[in-house]
């Protein structure tokens, strides 16, 4: 059994736990719509084609907030295509995903479901193959009251209140070759600048966001984000992170260290956003909106290829996800709270189906896949503030990310009015083989007694939730000592998620 050490101390504060990290992202892309939350005659299929089912599984994630809709769709989404009777919308071909778009589920489909899923929506705008006037019309017709063509047109299309939008994304990975109407950095960072001014003429309270960089492995990565806030530092709030993680060629090791690569993808761009505010002399600081994060295969995806026959909603991604990839989603969840300071926005890409934590299938059931469960109980237990933690752990060497530490851990504290206050520590054990024991050391935090240890793991990292058995893989409880002189100690699984939590009695 290895060993390692924290400290929990109030001291150690980040910043509040933002309720909008544990957003997710809704894209018209595979089945995470059709058959995913939208279903028509399905057996839990309520009034409005909404599945029941899922809505449950949502709700159970807790998910706050959700970025619609897309994602590279956006890019040559028609947002009027979306709206009015569903019989007289056109079908559209998709050329992000090749495949065809009914436009039977839209926009009021899509507020219906946010109301009733208890989310806020993000709203993405096509900034590939449009631009300025058709983002007004768009905020116009979601968010104006009335007397207006745009918004008299969303009344009379059944919606009598303004959808009240408040957080919008300028498009979409706008430096990636592969996005409908792809822009160099400067092109991107003015036509986001001018959209952005014009949209803040109608209201000047959104918040928005700007594309930054799809991956930190881009070979504009830094230069694009400096470039593009360079521009439009003024006109916006956020600039977006986009992060993929993946088990290549059987390095288990490496997986386990995302991280590692999260962290520094982070600092970079917080380093990089301080650097223009330093060169403007702004006093505003710009905030990082994650809005695309998960472990998706991506090498399986691009060997196979998108589908050749323009499908509706064709099966796409729809990756099985094991022990192994639910620690690491833990891990990402870690690394997104300790940049609580600057990460105010993220999504887990995507809710359903794709890439996804729930999966359902076509007139049949939806089950948990076993990454659901490290988001729901972070996003049910990380409230208040969040501490900074930093373990004393041995270290074990990785192909890509060289010597890091076996245990990754943060905390967050709960203050209650009534002093019913709750202490909860995640942490990972990253290890393939060997236990951990931590200590924990609980000097700063007198009269907490542990409630629950909670542990994902199983000694076969490769077991999977499926239609057969939902099941399989599920946190379970674990016995917890008592803190003793001020320390509490855990045992902590190989390739393990953790959530630790203690309260004081009120």
């Amino acid at each position: 059994m290895l060993h390692a050490s924290l400290t929990v101390d109030p001291a150690f504060r980040v910043a509040d736990v933002q309720p909008r990290t544990f957003g997710s992202f809704v894209e018209h892309m595979g089945r995470c719509v059709y058959t995913g939350i939208y279903e028509p005659g399905h057996p839990y299929a309520d009034e409005d084609g909404l599945r029941r089912d899922v809505l449950d599984l949502v709700r159970e994630l807790g998910v706050t907030a959700v970025r619609y809709p897309g994602g590279n769709f956006v890019s040559g989404f028609r947002w009027e295509d979306s709206v009015g009777p569903v019989a007289d919308r056109p079908t559209r071909l998709d050329l992000a995903w090749h495949s065809t778009e009914t436009n039977a589920f839209g926009l009021h489909e899509f507020h219906r479901w946010a109301e009733k899923a208890g989310v806020e929506p993000m709203m993405a705008v096509n900034l590939g193959t449009r631009g300025v006037a058709e983002a007004l019309d768009l905020l116009e017709y979601c968010n104006h009251p009335g007397g207006t063509a745009w918004s008299d047109q969303r009344i009379k299309n059944g919606a009598p209140d303004p959808f009240g939008i408040r957080m919008w994304c300028l498009g979409n990975e706008m430096d990636g070759p592969w996005q409908t109407g792809h822009k160099t950095a400067a092109e991107y960072g003015r036509l986001a600048a001018e959209a952005a001014r014009a949209m803040r003429m109608i209201d000047p309270k959104l918040e928005l966001v700007a594309c930054g960089s799809s991956s930190s492995a881009m070979p504009t990565f830094g230069a694009w984000e400096a470039t593009v806030l360079e521009e439009a530092y003024d006109q916006v709030d956020y600039i977006s992170c986009h992060a993929y993680y993946e088990e290549l060629d059987g390095d288990l090791g490496s997986f386990l260290a995302s991280g590692v690569d999260m962290d520094h993808f982070v600092e970079s761009v917080v380093a990089t956003a301080d650097h223009v505010r330093a060169k403007l002399g702004r006093k505003k600081r710009i905030n990082l909106s994650f809005d695309e994060w998960n472990v998706w295969y991506n090498t399986r995806f691009e060997a196979q290829g998108k589908p050749a026959d323009w499908a509706v909603a064709p099966r796409v991604i729809e990756d099985q996800y094991n022990v192994a990839d639910a620690v690491v989603v833990g891990g990402l969840l870690i690394s997104l709270l300790r940049h609580s300071d600057r990460v105010t926005a993220a999504c887990l890409a995507q809710l359903v189906n794709v890439i996804a934590p729930i999966r359902s299938e076509p007139g049949g059931p939806s089950w948990r896949q076993t990454t659901f469960h490290p988001f729901a109980q972070a996003a049910r237990h990380a409230r208040g503030t969040v501490l900074r933690v930093e373990p004393v752990a041995p270290t074990y060497e990785t192909k890509r990310f060289g010597e890091v530490s076996v245990v990754d851990a943060v905390a967050t504290h709960l203050a209650e009015a009534d002093g019913a206050d709750e202490l909860t520590v995640f942490a990972v054990n990253r290890h393939q083989s060997e236990n951990v024991e931590l200590a924990l050391d609980l000097g700063a935090f007198p009269g907490y007694a542990p409630v629950e240890h909670s542990v994902l793991s199983d000694p076969d990292t490769r077991a999977a939730n499926t239609q057969a058995d939902p099941d399989r893989v599920r946190p379970y409880a674990t016995e917890t000592g008592l803190v003793t002189d001020g320390l509490l100690t855990a045992n902590l699984p190989p390739v393990s998620w953790n959530v630790i939590r203690l309260r004081r009695a009120g």
